[in-house]
């Protein structure tokens, strides 16, 4: 890892209707709209799907570290989030953000380990970290036979 600080960049571009296109160097572009609960079309990254797409894949990444330090052998990560987008004392916020990873092993006796590895992936993901919301993990671990 690079010395902190990290500086990331991105460049919006917008009219005054339509999809809003976002760039960064040496990455592809993205075009983004309002969410259908704000009017939006269907179809499209929002600005609220990509935070919680963000807090998604930053617990898969941060998971993989903690792991390959841990020496944890695993097959795979699902990982979905659910957020609450509500208005308090006159401002739209996310309340409550829900991170429900699930866990594929191969060895029970690794389940206390997957378990460990999960509750410190939630504690170093920065993504959530960086939130003010309420941050919840209902992780789930399944020991599945090598085949």
């Amino acid at each position: 890892m690079q010395s902190l600080p990290h500086h990331y960049t991105v460049h919006a571009h917008g009219t005054a209707e339509g999809e809003v296109h976002l760039d960064a160097a040496h990455l592809p572009e993205l075009v983004t709209t309002p969410p259908p609960e704000f009017d939006g079309p269907e179809g499209y990254w929002s600005p609220e799907t990509l935070l919680v797409a963000s807090v998604a894949s930053c617990f898969v990444l941060t998971f993989r570290a903690v792991a390959r330090a841990s020496k944890l052998e695993w097959d795979s990560l699902t990982c979905d989030v659910e957020a609450v987008l509500e208005r308090h004392d006159g401002r739209n916020h996310f309340s409550r953000v829900v991170v429900k990873p699930h866990l594929l092993i191969h060895e029970a006796a690794r389940e206390r380990l997957a378990e460990q590895c999960l509750d410190k992936a939630e504690d170093g993901c920065l993504v959530t970290n960086s939130l003010t919301a309420d941050v919840r993990l209902e992780p789930t671990v399944e020991v599945v036979e090598n085949a």
